[in-house]
């Protein structure tokens, strides 16, 4: 019975992250900010490190199956 919400929340935590990271890594390989407003190096590390941890998240939903 629990297995149900652990395989959603850890679908959505790993299509988060990886989506995340996409866009971090996409938006850096140009030289531009990640977010709007702010310089593009803190923006960078602040989402990457969102995004590696939604992706830990995830694994870690996974892992308890």
């Amino acid at each position: 019975m629990e297995s149900g919400p652990a395989i959603y929340a850890g679908t959505v935590f790993c299509l988060f992250g990886a989506g995340l990271l996409a866009w971090t890594v996409s938006r850096a390989r140009q030289h531009r900010p990640v977010a709007l407003g702010v310089s593009r190096v803190p923006s960078a590390t602040v989402a990457g490190a969102v995004a590696l941890v939604s992706l830990a998240l995830g694994a870690w939903c996974f892992g308890r199956l």
